[in-house]
């Protein structure tokens, strides 16, 4: 590891930075280039409203998120608690998250950096170091301009731009003289009016049904709150994701501190406890039992049994090797399982939808069953919303795809031999994934593009605290654009290999991750580990790591709060100028 050359800190702010996105990565990092005195920033999206996936028009009243309060906010800005916070086991709601982020728009960056509201970005090039051109089109006049950034943060997430199959398409529907409607879960909000004038209530129809296409996450809100509002629903699902819930609050020092990122293993193993939960015999079937415990006792909690479809019984659905897990909090009455086991949800799995029947009425399953339905929502993910505005040409330069390894990484699983918690792994179904590897570094920066420190990517790191690791990121991310000290890799080929080693861990890691994820979202994946990826950032940039504190016995423990990097600011400062 090297630092790289400064780059002049006058010069680097004044010149203008595009951040594409007004999501949780793109407010942060609009934040931290502001208070660091970029003096010239732009935020573009394609929304009317600030949020990203949590706007105005994408949150709905009865939605909630997967985090606690404390956890998705920023240090600046406390979060009120919920209003429902004893129901839910201080869960977030989805109309809370848009409100905190339209206060945190208004308090510190309206009027103070530029933002682009309702504009599509077309495309992004460089035409060279320093030098960019963002092409972007007005969603209502078609109007179309070029911008030009001195420098560029992508935060356009991997949750904007919908995957839907094409025997599930609008155009396939269309084919079918399909008769019902059809869209896609992002389009929920927005629609919501129509599915409950398309579709009467229960008791007014005993016909009239919503389909739901999905298992994750919005696909189980959708159907609780179109449940709530007395519509019958049926879900299709293949196989559910796992969950953790509880009949009472989990405490903070469990559900809050380094406790389960610790008991999933990291790359790097860097304090003796990890080391002995990972790679001994003893601490290995501790971690384990643990995790076990967790997830049966959630399952229990909701009353689930071995033989529900509600059961992720896959191995890589469990809570060590999948990548999504639902926290659903305090067990409610009102939730997807509670609805599900009292039988107001009809879900029919494993299944899997598979087109539009001929009758004009009904879609197909893999199982021989068809599913009349008014209105099919599929909730079927999300595609990288990275294709559609770089060119080949440009993300082959920048290196921010898919490719083939440029180093030999058939010995990469040999390092990691001695995890003994990921032992007998399940089995792997995706076909010559090894073949595929990204080399975005620290899921920051392009590694072939280091040198030229004028391209970052922020909301990639996919972490369970989104609020402290995009926080940490975005520090990062200006430390790297003014030329601070940091520790960096010495060269792009050094950087390209350590990403592309981290690539061929995380399918060691995560056998099946290539299920859903796509590029926007596979440059690093720390859902449990996250204080260890955090502790990373904050080592490469020379400030003091591991921050909650606690001695020998209770580190695990301490709670992790936004308070211990408020002053992150302050501390890159103080080590810049004692460079000058």
């Amino acid at each position: 590891m090297a630092s790289n050359p400064p780059i002049p800190t006058t010069q680097t702010l004044s010149q203008p930075v595009g951040i594409l996105g007004a999501g949780v990565a793109g407010l942060i990092n609009a934040y931290v280039l502001l208070q660091d005195g970029f003096t010239d920033i732009t935020v573009i999206t394609r929304d009317r409203s600030v949020g990203g996936v949590w706007s105005r028009d994408r949150v709905y009243p009865g939605l909630h998120i997967n985090s606690v309060h404390g956890e998705y906010r920023f240090s600046p800005l406390a979060m009120p608690r919920p209003e429902d916070s004893a129901e839910t086991g201080g869960h977030i709601t989805g109309m809370g998250m848009c409100n905190y982020m339209e206060t945190f728009y208004v308090t510190f960056l309206k009027n103070k950096v530029k933002f682009k509201f309702e504009t599509e970005i077309t495309s992004v090039r460089r035409v060279q170091k320093e030098s960019w051109e963002v092409k972007v089109e007005d969603i209502h006049s078609r109007g179309t301009k070029v911008l030009s950034f001195a420098r560029i943060v992508l935060a356009t997430g991997g949750c904007s731009n919908p995957q839907i199959p094409d025997e599930l398409s609008l155009d396939g529907a269309k084919k079918a003289k399909f008769a019902g409607v059809v869209f896609h879960s992002s389009e929920f909000r927005i629609r919501l009016d129509e599915i409950l004038e398309k579709v009467k209530p229960k008791e007014q129809s005993d016909k009239d049904t919503v389909l739901v296409v999905g298992g994750g996450k919005s696909a189980m809100d959708i159907c609780a709150k179109l449940t709530l509002e007395g519509r019958r629903v049926v879900n299709v699902l293949t196989t559910p994701d796992t969950f953790i819930a509880s009949t009472a609050r989990i405490p903070d020092f469990i559900r809050k501190s380094r406790f389960l990122g610790l008991l999933s293993p990291h790359i790097n193993l860097n304090t003796r406890l990890e080391r002995f939960l990972h790679t001994t015999t003893i601490g290995s079937s501790i971690a384990r039992f643990i995790l076990d415990k967790l997830e049966q006792t959630s399952l229990d909690a909701y009353k689930v049994s071995q033989d529900s479809p509600l059961c992720p019984n896959t191995g890589r659905n469990s809570i060590l090797w999948g990548i999504r897990t639902n926290d659903e909090g305090v067990v409610n009455p009102k939730s997807y399982y509670s609805l599900v086991n009292s039988g107001e949800i009809k879900i029919i799995a494993p299944a899997r939808a598979i087109g539009y029947d001929d009758d004009g009425v009904s879609v197909n399953l893999n199982n021989g069953e068809k599913v009349a339905a008014n209105v099919v929502i599929l909730a079927t993910g999300w595609k990288s919303s990275w294709t559609d505005i770089f060119d080949e040409k440009t993300a082959s330069e920048l290196g921010i795809g898919r490719h083939p390894p440029t180093f030999d990484l058939k010995d990469a699983e040999s390092l990691w031999s001695n995890y003994k918690t990921l032992s007998n792994p399940p089995p792997s179904h995706i076909r010559h994934q090894s073949q595929y590897v990204t080399s975005i570094y620290r899921g920051l920066i392009p590694g072939k593009n280091l040198n030229n420190r004028d391209f970052a990517i922020a909301g990639a790191i996919f972490s369970a605290n989104l609020g402290y690791t995009s926080e940490v990121a975005a520090h990062w991310i200006s430390s790297y654009f003014q030329g601070d000290p940091m520790r960096l890799p010495s060269s792009p080929e050094v950087a390209v290999a350590e990403a592309e080693l981290r690539s061929a861990w995380m399918k060691y890691r995560y056998p099946n991750m290539l299920f859903w994820v796509n590029e926007s979202y596979s440059t690093t994946l720390d859902f449990w580990t996250w204080p260890q990826a955090a502790d990373e950032l904050l080592e490469d940039m020379y400030v003091p790591n591991m921050r909650s504190g606690g001695n020998w016995f209770t580190w695990p423990f301490r709670v992790i709060d936004l308070k211990e990097i408020a002053t992150l600011r302050e501390e890159r400062k103080a080590i810049r100028e004692k460079r000058m």
